[in-house]
């Protein structure tokens, strides 16, 4: 926190504060995958081979189209181009329109986005679901 003029005080926060990587497996992108709690940094800082992207609500702009545009720039800024797939949970409008935009970056930064290509039912319900090996 940092005094702004006069006797206000103005906060400032980044989601990730900076420092050295993480490497882990499956992350699961918090807060339904909000831009107030996701950034650049988050994706600098926290590198894993599969993100689960959740939100399926366009109201609340969930998933953040930010937040996976903030995904393709912060791993454009790793050493690596070890592979990253994405996994949405719902087929969402923001979802499919930040595929077909970004696509070839996408392929040049080495990330899949993993389409369910199952269904599962479950007591006279039924939802889209994938499997993923680690």
């Amino acid at each position: 926190i940092s005094k702004g003029p006069g006797n206000t005080k103005v906060a400032k926060c980044t989601a990730v504060p900076p420092g050295p990587p993480v490497y882990l497996d499956l992350v699961y992108i918090p807060n339904h995958s909000n831009s107030k709690n996701v950034d650049v940094e988050f994706f600098k800082r926290v590198r894993s081979s599969y993100y689960v992207v959740s939100g399926n609500d366009s109201a609340a702009e969930e998933p953040s189209r930010a937040v996976l545009d903030s995904l393709l720039e912060g791993k454009a800024q790793w050493e690596s181009n070890m592979q990253v797939t994405l996994i949405p949970t719902h087929d969402s409008e923001v979802m499919r329109e930040w595929y077909q935009e970004t696509h070839e970056k996408q392929q040049d930064l080495n990330i899949m986005v993993l389409a369910s290509s199952s269904t599962v039912v479950m007591q006279d319900e039924s939802f889209p679901a994938c499997k993923i090996e680690l």
